[in-house]
């Protein structure tokens, strides 16, 4: 049939990537067409970890590759569940479909990654909810338009590019932005449904983010990717996991379940996403570097302006909504900022020197309570929920009946609370001296208010 020639002549074009993390990785060659693209290799120049690399020299890697790993580990998790079950009907065209939301799922990052939407964006339009995966699915629409990709799709990899219902391009962008229920006022408000495939298929979402249990491919690439450039250890075993995965079916609906037996494992996931947070991400050093690059840009936003659709000009914090203006927007634009001469730049291009010259924001103290000042959120990705308490699993002589495990069935030394909330006070101009005189004052505070002091200064 057409079909099948099709398949095996894509597998005969199939591109091979090598990657320090997994080796040498084969993508489809519509995977291959979106990479070589200027709003996919744009991401060569948004630092996975931000700041961090202020502090860990290894950690200088960007979304570029963290992306391929994703639509690499997408294809092979939906391949797997395929293959080992076949009565889940999975087509060709959603494994495809899979991997392009994975490859596509972080294309609407800004420099330095979350500082631009979690503290950038945030100060600038605090009353707005704007979020990444937003502009991911902006960013995606813009590529298939711009590169001419939606005839590709659809003549030469057989996709749906047409039409309401089983349309290829809305199941993608569905898996890129997944929408979740809301609380308002104690009142669920329930997520609309997915239009791009079917209920039967609902577990084709949880892939690339899962928002039941946060075990999903793009954890898995990161937490791989970056303790690999951190220089920390990781005892999760991707691999594993997908070797083990199935899918069963829970009251009417299908979910990814995992191996009895690997629910310790699975702790594990988390344990390294909060190592990874508290020693890199959430560093006193790296926020002190983000918080100063942050405050660079909004020194900036007015004054650098980048040119979008039509000619017309957006600041640093509107080009987010212009695709054309925002696929220019990247962590280069601190550079552009220490390269400029203009008068109008002088306080954002001092701050920038500041960070070449290590005189950062200095560390006053760090203390466990909740107030007006910068606090940090450190927890296992579902707040103060255990995550493994929302997960699936199945036996070996029980494979299509899923059920939960409880925590007090897995250790007794597992921990009792999965998040900590803290507070840091930062001092921007420690040059000026009377550092003690902080310090005291900060440790008399958080003593007259029964607060724990973790830490006086950098």
């Amino acid at each position: 049939t057409t079909g099948a020639y099709l398949y095996e002549l894509t597998c005969l074009s199939m591109c091979v990537f090598n990657d320090p993390i997994h080796g040498h990785m084969k993508l489809h060659p519509l995977l291959v067409r979106i990479i070589n693209t200027p709003e996919f290799q744009r991401l060569r120049n948004i630092k996975q970890l931000g700041g961090a690399y202020f502090v860990y020299p290894g950690a200088s890697h960007n979304r570029f590759e963290h992306s391929i790993g994703v639509g690499y580990l997408a294809g092979q998790l939906a391949t797997s569940l395929k293959i080992n079950q076949p009565e889940l009907d999975i087509s060709d065209q959603d494994v495809l479909c899979v991997q392009i939301a994975g490859l596509c799922h972080d294309l609407g990052h800004g420099p330095f990654s979350h500082l631009y939407d979690g503290l950038f964006i945030s100060e600038t339009e605090p009353k707005t909810k704007w979020k990444h995966e937003k502009a991911s699915v902006d960013m995606f629409e813009y590529l298939v338009e711009n590169n001419g990709l939606r005839r590709v799709m659809k003549e030469e990899y057989g996709l749906n590019t047409e039409g309401e219902n089983e349309n290829d391009l809305e199941f993608i962008k569905e898996m890129i932005n997944r929408t979740e229920n809301e609380s308002v006022s104690n009142v669920t408000i329930l997520a609309p449904q997915y239009k791009g495939r079917s209920k039967e298929k609902s577990f084709l979402y949880d892939i690339v983010s899962n928002k039941e249990t946060g075990i999903d491919v793009d954890k898995f690439d990161y937490f791989a990717r970056d303790c690999y450039h951190l220089g920390f250890q990781s005892n999760f075993d991707h691999k594993r996991f997908i070797m083990f995965a199935r899918v069963c079916d829970v009251d009417g609906k299908k979910y990814i379940c995992s191996r009895d037996k690997e629910a310790a494992n699975l702790y594990d996931i988390f344990h390294t996403r909060h190592t990874i947070h508290r020693r890199a991400c959430q560093h006193r050093v790296t926020k002190s570097v983000e918080i100063m690059i942050k405050d660079a840009l909004l020194k900036a936003n007015d004054e650098i302006k980048i040119e979008g659709s039509e000619g017309k000009l957006f600041s640093l914090s509107e080009a987010k909504g212009d695709m054309e203006a925002y696929v220019k927007l990247t962590d280069q634009v601190v550079e552009e900022i220490s390269r400029s001469t203009s008068e109008s730049l002088k306080d954002a291009r001092e701050i920038i020197e500041r960070i070449m010259t290590r005189k950062l924001y200095w560390c006053v103290g760090e203390a466990k309570l909740v107030s007006m000042a910068f606090t940090i959120t450190m927890d296992y990705g579902m707040e103060n929920t255990d995550p493994i308490s929302k997960t699936y699993f199945y036996k070996k002589t029980k494979p299509d009946r899923a059920f939960k495990i409880p925590k007090a069935k897995v250790s007794m030394l597992l921990p009792e609370y999965f998040s900590e909330t803290i507070l840091r006070v930062y001092w921007k101009n420690p040059e000026d001296g009377g550092k003690e005189k902080k310090k005291e004052s900060f440790n008399q505070w958080c003593k007259e208010n029964n607060y724990e002091v973790l830490l006086y200064s950098i």
